[in-house]
């Protein structure tokens, strides 16, 4: 694991595919947000990003995407070769729209994968390319229910599907289990699982679900503007000094460790 403080690379280089984050900062005006972050995700590996509010968790993300400046680099490479544009697939943390309004799933959907204009309709070839993108995740059903009807699992589900179309190389998921019941974290887990498994897809995911999050992934970043603590969900989640440093509002979270030690045996294994 890496110790607090320090900012090497924890995981092994992959050759293949991976991005690589070399001394990445990120200033907003005369705000820090983050400071010299350096790490390394291979191809097909889950990631979980998890650090308290306002550590700059999401703006990694957006720095990722290229959403926002930042000084460092980002370097991707896919099959072995050097890529700048990567095909990357993003669920936000939150989804700004007009419950009201009559827009459908299909119509959302087209808007996101087609440049047709939904105005002119929606092409029977285009509906059933989003139908068979739901199918993936289990809700094919959703197609023609209006977007503002959805449950929260329901929507993810939806976003997931669209974010997958088509199978991005890299997939990036901010706090993307908020809103979710009981039921649909299960098929959430279960689905991302199944992702990794099937599309060797790299998922960098910000969350606060740390105990439904430590038997899935491969590594913990622990995050506060920079890398804290990184290695295998046990070994950070049972850092003694890291849980000290933090402050006094994130001890709880040294009550998942003895769970996750014993857990680990189950990686990578869906949800009932």
């Amino acid at each position: 694991m890496t110790l607090i403080g320090k900012t090497t690379h924890a995981s092994q280089v992959c050759g293949n595919c991976s991005t690589s984050i070399d001394h990445l900062s990120v200033v907003f005006g005369r705000n820090a947000v983050l400071k010299d972050v350096n790490l390394h995700i291979n191809c097909g590996e889950l990631v979980a990003i998890v650090g308290p509010n306002g550590a700059g968790k999401t703006t990694l993300l957006k720095a990722i995407l290229g959403e926002v400046p930042y000084a460092g680099s980002i370097r991707f490479s896919i099959r072995g070769a050097f890529c700048p544009n990567p095909r990357i697939g993003y669920v936000p943390q939150r989804l700004t729209f007009d419950s009201d309004s009559p827009i459908s799933v299909s119509d959302f959907m087209s808007s996101a994968i087609s440049r047709r204009p939904v105005w002119l309709g929606v092409r029977p070839s285009l509906r059933r390319k989003c139908n068979a993108a739901l199918e993936r995740f289990s809700a094919e059903h959703l197609l023609k229910r209006r977007l503002g009807e959805l449950s929260g699992g329901e929507l993810q589900r939806v976003l997931l599907a669209m974010a997958m179309t088509p199978v991005p190389d890299i997939l990036l998921l901010d706090e993307p289990v908020s809103g979710i019941d009981a039921k649909g974290l299960s098929v959430f887990y279960r689905t991302v699982c199944d992702l990794r498994r099937e599309h060797d897809v790299s998922i960098i995911m910000v969350t606060h679900d740390l105990p439904a999050i430590a038997p899935h992934a491969d590594r913990m970043v622990f995050i506060r503007q920079t890398v804290m603590a990184e290695g295998k969900p046990a070994e950070v989640l049972a850092n003694t000094d890291l849980i000290v440093s933090l402050g006094s509002n994130l001890w709880t979270i040294s009550r998942f460790s003895e769970s996750v030690v014993k857990s680990e045996d189950n990686h990578d294994r869906p949800l009932p």
